[in-house]
């Protein structure tokens, strides 16, 4: 284990865990959702006050739209960790813990477009929707490269494009699409997928104390049943944890 005061000055350097989480309407392994007190709820939280509690300091939540926002938060210290999908240009910027879920992203095609596969969405006349700075719509971008691409603030901004017909295709990961795909009718979910990614837990570059200190939480938070039981908790007892 990594020196006490090393990994206290790298990890919690207010002496408590500010921990970062994006919201969506329905809750996934990265989004969380919110109470009828406006709390926010789900795995992401479930996971990040579980480490908290390891470290055994406060915890302080950080709500945001999008991914992208915790990136840029925790890249400039303004929150200690934050969930997201690990990916290449985000492992430029942040170092991550091993991942506790593995996501696979597709797209959700409009009832009005003739789109069956992920390869027919690589078209001059499709538009696709993603949300901005996330990982999914930059892999969307390498797929669909012939296809316009709409950067959406969020989920909800996101959907209101497909609803009124402005985008045939939305990219989201696979978990994320099926109660989406309930407010379209007659959508479908394309099978396969254009991209397969990790979700960790990230925090700033160049912290090796904390990292191995979140690393170790991580892979006990998998074996001890800690992960499982957010995603039951949250509802999403069908999709499976990250394996060691």
């Amino acid at each position: 284990m990594a020196a006490d005061g090393d990994w206290k000055k790298e990890l919690i350097p207010t002496g408590k865990l500010r921990v970062g989480v994006a919201y969506a309407p329905k809750p996934t392994p990265i989004f969380v959702t919110k109470d009828s007190a406006g709390e926010a709820r789900g795995v992401a939280v479930d996971i990040g006050k579980a480490l908290a509690q390891e470290l055994g300091v406060p915890v302080e939540l950080f709500v945001t739209a999008t991914t992208a926002e915790l990136t840029e938060a925790c890249e400039a210290g303004k929150i200690d960790v934050g969930f997201m999908p690990a990916d290449d240009e985000r492992r430029k910027r942040l170092d991550f813990s091993p991942p506790y879920f593995v996501i696979e992203s597709t797209f959700l095609a409009a009832a009005s477009s003739t789109i069956q596969t992920i390869a027919e969405v690589n078209r001059p006349d499709v538009t696709v929707v993603g949300i901005a700075g996330s990982t999914t719509i930059r892999a969307a971008t390498r797929s669909a490269s012939s296809a316009k691409i709409i950067a959406a603030k969020s989920i909800d901004e996101a959907m209101g494009l497909m609803k009124a017909g402005q985008a045939q295709a939305f990219a989201l990961t696979q978990d994320s699409l099926p109660p989406l795909q309930k407010e379209l009718p007659g959508s479908r979910i394309l099978p396969g997928a254009f991209q397969v990614t990790g979700v960790a837990i990230a925090m700033q570059k160049n912290h090796p104390a904390a990292l191995e200190v979140v690393t170790r939480f991580v892979n006990k938070a998998k074996t001890h049943g800690i992960v499982r039981r957010a995603f039951d908790d949250a509802g999403l007892n069908t999709l499976q944890v990250a394996p060691n």
